[in-house]
């Protein structure tokens, strides 16, 4: 397994006020989710927030290797059965009734000694179905119960193990083809944080000073999802709804802080 990053007091401190930043524009972003409006209008006003905010986006030109071509924008706009990863570019207007996910990450401060906070909620475009409803309350749900599990002494299974339980419970699917990650001095650092328990994991302590994203994925129907053409997006094979909240999470020596709480 990779070297897990264990970040300093002093490095906390700023991905903290990251990740204030960042919990502030995706507030924004996601009043400003209306039906007529467009996913590039979405993606500029992130934008401005972000270079306003003396940050820099994380997944505008990521690559996730080197021969892969860069992610085109700067926030992910996942609508409905895309469950993550759905660039804001070509433009899409919304729709009365959409299932919205607002995926961003951003480097703050921007420069060489920025670290990365990464964080995603999922909204209602106007009137949304009672059962669209249950679907976002349950995975936001899921986060909560998850981000409960950490502390030092806790495994990541265990946060899995809780997210796992709570979409189950409510009849929904958690995805197994994407998971969390580490987050400070990169977008993505190992530990890897499933949503899922199943034994395949090696055990990965819980320790003060560790930085993770957790973020459930769920989907109405079927886990099953596919990568559509463009080869970011990601979307249920089965056409079903999917949800998708994340928190950047800071281990503490009694527990945890959640550095891009709304």
């Amino acid at each position: 397994m990779e070297k897990i990053i264990i970040k300093t007091q002093e490095e906390i401190n700023v991905m903290r006020q990251g990740g204030k930043i960042l919990a502030m524009v995706l507030k924004e972003l996601s009043l400003a989710a209306k039906p007529g409006v467009s996913t590039v209008e979405l993606n500029e006003l992130a934008e401005d927030l972000i270079a306003k905010n003396n940050a820099l986006p994380a997944f505008k030109n990521y690559r996730p290797s080197s021969s892969d071509s860069p992610f085109p924008t700067t926030l992910c706009t996942s609508v409905n059965r895309e469950v993550v990863h759905a660039p804001a570019l070509p433009a899409r207007l919304l729709r009365e009734g959409d299932v919205l996910c607002l995926d961003l990450g951003l480097k703050y401060p921007a420069g060489e000694n920025g670290f990365f906070v990464d964080a995603a909620l999922t909204v209602g475009v106007g009137k949304i179905t009672p059962e669209a409803k249950r679907l976002i309350e349950t995975t936001r749900q899921a986060l909560e119960v998850g981000i409960n599990q950490v502390k030092p002494g806790n495994a990541i299974r265990d946060i899995a193990e809780a997210v796992q339980a709570r979409v189950e419970e409510a009849g929904f699917s958690v995805v197994r083809d994407l998971v969390g990650h580490g987050v400070g001095k990169y977008v993505h650092e190992p530990p890897r944080i499933p949503n899922f328990w199943d034994g395949d994991e090696s055990p990965v302590e819980l320790k003060e000073g560790m930085t993770i994203c957790i973020e459930p994925m769920v989907c109405a129907g079927s886990a099953a999802v596919q990568t559509k053409r463009d080869g970011w997006t990601v979307e249920t094979v089965d056409c079903k709804l999917a949800a998708h909240f994340e928190h950047t999470i800071a281990v503490t020596k009694d527990g945890h802080e959640i550095l891009t709480k709304l």
